[in-house]
């Protein structure tokens, strides 16, 4: 249902939203008040039902779902996905993009005035989302912007459209400080205009510097709500404390053996994309029992060394060598004890999975297909491994749907283990998850530094908490390898200019949301 809202009154409510599906309530009772120019933020674990709640303000549930309660919203609800380019035709230039919402802003104007008329707002759209340079972007297509310009192109869009509510789904999932800040401001600025944000995150630093109305929502109820300065100061459920209980771990001392023989050593490694160079590292190890961290900006091509180590970009010069003998570049070249050596962890662990058959089968398959023993040893090791990291065995028996997106990451975890490597590589596997989870995959991979001395870690992260985890930090700027060494030297005595930006950065954001 939908009704126009009296000036200063709310410019969306939810009352009593209960959604179901299969018989389970993934909402349950949940009321919001939206006010114009204010940010209210939803935080919570993964599948506590706040991405159901903000979704409901655009209308969309998930499939034959069972709907009772009341959502009522005055005006345009405008969405920013926390994966912009799945909302932008990638087929179409953004001047075309844009200009076809114009468009319908101008057909009240004489016919020779609207063209001119629908540009200025395009160009006015795309500077008030703070993009520099709106006519040198008209030019390009969704695939040459970067993922916080396509973002921006994004709300764009919504400004065009006049949307009086943002729906801002998880803005900052995988994006380093500096850029962070950035859509800190942006969203700032958007609440600055009148607009009501609906702020959807695991990030609370972001949430600390934004939100005027917090919510905190589990297993689909709000347990706690208010202003969110008296809800950091004094919050007053248990759930609560332990969201905002964010304690990093500590730096880790360089273990006794750094002077053995590196397990992995990387010398005068060029990575290109298409012709370019997106990664340059003239030298860089990886010792027995030791955790490397590789930090740096969204786009400075961490994944993308850590894609070659695993073989899986191919397009690169140089020597990879494990144990003193060069890798094959492609793992399709790399024989059985080569690939069950190197494994890797990917981000998005729910892609990383076939929704269709069991977790427990997919994990079960590493050991068969790798290590070659028979499949009821291969499922026994498996569902060990499961529960050892924390899934019980009905969850471990249960389609990746019907997991949350931490209990995937530990079966992506227990998949890469159950090969018996040498490396593990971790791409920004924490990075889209909240602060309790998160800190159950920490502790996860602190136990098996701690536990297995044959395992050596490389953690892909932008988050300079998570990199605490590790012996040692490798800094890239613009793909370049600008700076390396102990951890706790890098964190706290940065070298390199970039790396003391960082810092600072970081630094900066955690005094604004008082962290």
């Amino acid at each position: 249902m939908t009704a126009e809202y009296e000036t200063g009154a709310p410019v969306a409510e939810i009352r009593d939203l209960r959604v179901e599906t299969d018989g389970r309530a993934i909402v349950a009772g949940v009321n919001l008040r939206v006010l114009p120019g204010q940010v209210t933020a939803l935080v919570g674990a993964s599948g506590s039902g706040k991405t159901t709640t903000g979704l409901a303000l655009l209308g969309e549930y998930p499939p034959a779902a069972r709907v009772t309660g009341d959502v009522r919203v005055s005006g345009t609800v405008g969405h920013i996905p926390q994966h912009p380019a799945a909302v932008l035709n990638p087929a179409r230039r953004i001047s075309a993009l844009l200009t076809d919402i114009a468009r319908t802003q101008v057909r009240d104007l004489p016919r020779g005035q609207r063209r001119t008329a629908a540009r200025e707002r395009v160009l006015r759209a795309l500077s008030d989302a703070q993009l520099p340079d709106p006519e040198a972007m008209l030019r390009r297509y969704p695939h040459q912007l970067s993922g916080g310009q396509q973002q921006r192109v994004v709300i764009a869009q919504a400004l065009l459209l006049g949307a009086r509510v943002i729906v801002a789904d998880e803005p900052t999932t995988g994006q380093d400080a500096l850029t962070k800040s950035r859509i800190v401001d942006e969203l700032a600025a958007v609440a600055a205009r009148g607009i009501a944000v609906v702020l959807l995150s695991h990030d609370l630093d972001v949430v600390r510097a934004l939100a005027d109305e917090v919510l905190v929502m589990k297993a689909g109820r709000v347990v706690e709500s208010g202003p969110a300065e008296r809800l950091w100061l004094a919050p007053r459920h248990e759930w609560t404390r332990r969201l905002l209980d964010t304690r990093p771990p500590s730096p880790r001392e360089r273990p006794a053996e750094d002077t053995t023989e590196p397990v992995l050593r990387i010398r005068d490694l060029t990575a290109r994309h298409g012709g370019s160079v997106v990664v340059r590292a003239p030298r860089l190890t990886l010792h027995p029992a030791e955790c490397l961290a590789v930090v740096g900006r969204s786009g400075s091509g961490k994944t993308t060394l850590a894609r070659c180590l695993a073989g899986l970009h191919r397009d690169h010069e140089g020597v990879v060598a494990l144990d003193g003998t060069p890798l094959p570049r492609s793992l399709r070249h790399r024989d059985r004890a080569e690939l069950r050596a190197v494994q890797y962890v990917f981000q998005d662990a729910r892609a990383a999975f076939d929704e269709y058959r069991p977790v427990l089968d997919q994990v079960a398959r590493t050991a068969v297909r790798l290590r070659g023993i028979d499949r009821q040893t291969a499922e026994e090791q498996a569902l060990t491994t499961l529960t050892g990291l924390g899934l019980a065995p009905d969850q471990a028996r249960r389609r990746p749907p019907r997991l949350s997106g931490g209990e995937l990451q530990r079966a992506a975890l227990a998949r890469a283990l159950l090969a018996h490597p040498r490396v593990l590589i971790c791409d920004e596997i924490t990075s889209g998850l909240d602060t309790v989870t998160r800190r159950g995959i920490l502790d996860v991979l602190e136990r098996l530094l701690r536990e297995r001395d044959d395992l050596s870690l490389v953690l892909i992260t932008h988050d300079l908490d998570t990199a605490r985890l590790a012996h040692r930090i490798a800094v890239l700027d613009a793909g370049e390898l600008v700076e390396q060494g102990p951890a706790e030297r890098v964190l706290t005595a940065p070298e390199h200019p970039f790396t003391v930006s960082l810092m600072e950065t970081t630094a900066r954001l955690e005094a604004e949301t008082g962290a």
